[in-house]
């Protein structure tokens, strides 16, 4: 249970498995957004599926994958993604903003190429070293396709972290 007592399903294991099973591919039961804006949220939100998250049905402000023309924005947009699982009360995974020392493997990074005005990457935390730094903490993600890229990568950008409490 959680800190609300709330029962959750969220297995980490899991949805990092789907992650690197599918890091340099796409899965044809999902569409593939890298032509419209990027896959890398919609990668993300199907690692945290496999995980055991259920889909939130609820039209607009939910969080599922139905087919490339019926989905939530949360599915695939990186703000409303952040929206959906820091505000999220209902079915789907949920969470909070986190810092570097805090994150566990099924935690999410987005990354911001502006300082902070938005935000326009997502990636799956798929590994996180004994004292978490930008050098020894992991991600898989998509739209520039990797497994096991350490945050520092990305030179030019600031990083915002999301724990992953649970699923309802």
């Amino acid at each position: 249970k959680d800190r609300d007592g709330q029962m959750y399903g969220y297995d980490r294991e899991k949805a990092v498995a789907y992650a690197h099973k599918w890091a340099y591919g796409r899965n044809p039961a999902y569409g593939d957004f890298s032509e419209m804006g990027g896959d890398c949220t919609n990668f993300v939100s199907q690692c945290l599926h496999a995980g055991g998250a259920p889909m939130n049905y609820t039209p607009t402000f939910g969080w599922f994958y139905a087919s490339l023309n019926n989905r939530a924005p949360a599915w695939t947009g990186v703000q409303p993604f952040y929206r959906f699982i820091t505000t999220n009360t209902k079915a789907g995974p949920y969470g909070w903003p986190a810092e570097l020392s805090q994150l566990q493997i099924g935690d999410v990074m987005q990354l911001s190429f502006d300082k902070g005005v938005s935000f326009g990457h997502t990636a799956l935390i798929v590994s996180v070293g004994t004292h978490p730094d930008p050098d020894n903490v992991l991600v898989a993600t998509h739209s520039e396709d990797a497994d096991n890229r350490p945050v520092s990568h990305w030179f030019y950008a600031l990083p915002r972290f999301l724990h992953i409490e649970g699923a309802r």
